[in-house]
């Protein structure tokens, strides 16, 4: 499986929706870091990808951006390959 980490909010509509994609791709297991529940986690996330918006997606250690990001991935079919490696 996949090691997927993704910095996110309950409440983020892009969040869930990068969520459902990769529920789809047959991901089951994602880190999630809450940074609405830990606020000190987003300045960590802001260290590692220079961005404060959420969701922040890695796959096997690679940051792949939002969830823009990743729809644009899947669509350009890199998703699949992305994954694969990432076992």
């Amino acid at each position: 499986m996949a090691r997927v980490l993704m910095y996110c909010t309950s409440s983020c509509p892009y969040c869930q929706a990068a969520d459902r994609l990769l529920a789809r791709k047959g991901v089951s297991e994602v880190e999630r870091v809450r940074v609405d529940l830990e606020p000190a986690r987003r300045a960590e996330m802001e260290k590692l990808c220079g961005r404060r918006t959420v969701p922040q997606i890695w796959i096997g250690g690679r940051h792949v951006g939002g969830s823009d990001e990743l729809h644009d991935l899947e669509g350009s079919g890199e998703l699949d390959q992305l994954l694969a490696k990432a076992t």
